[in-house]
């Protein structure tokens, strides 16, 4: 009788043991998938960084090119820092002391 309710208990036990098993299993599976995926995104975004610093590259390239001919053309040009752009539309182009844009060749 005692061996009967041992037995039943530990076969009990193993059940709840093998469910748990299966459902850690599945835990593991899912989160290798969520693994791949953010692995995939990872690696889909360091490309696309790689892109666009070439890009930024080539233009900064482009423009320093396009400045230096502009220079040795000497043709009169105003460099507007990019961040100037924006509060000159704000403030309808009024030139506040040491913000202004600069002439070419002239120094910060």
């Amino acid at each position: 009788m005692i061996r009967e309710r041992l037995c039943r208990e530990y076969i009990e036990e193993i059940a709840r043991l093998e469910r748990s098993v299966m459902e850690l299993e599945d835990e593991i599976t899912e989160l290798r998938l969520q693994l791949r995926r953010k692995t995939e995104e990872v690696t889909s975004l360091s490309i696309e960084n790689t892109s666009l610093r070439h890009r930024v590259e080539v233009l900064e390239r482009r423009e320093k090119a396009i400045m230096d001919f502009l220079k040795k053309a000497k043709f009169p040009f105003v460099i507007i820092e990019g961040n100037e752009i924006g509060e000159g539309e704000t403030k309808k182009n009024e030139m506040r002391p040491g913000t202004g844009p600069k002439q070419a060749g002239e120094k910060p």
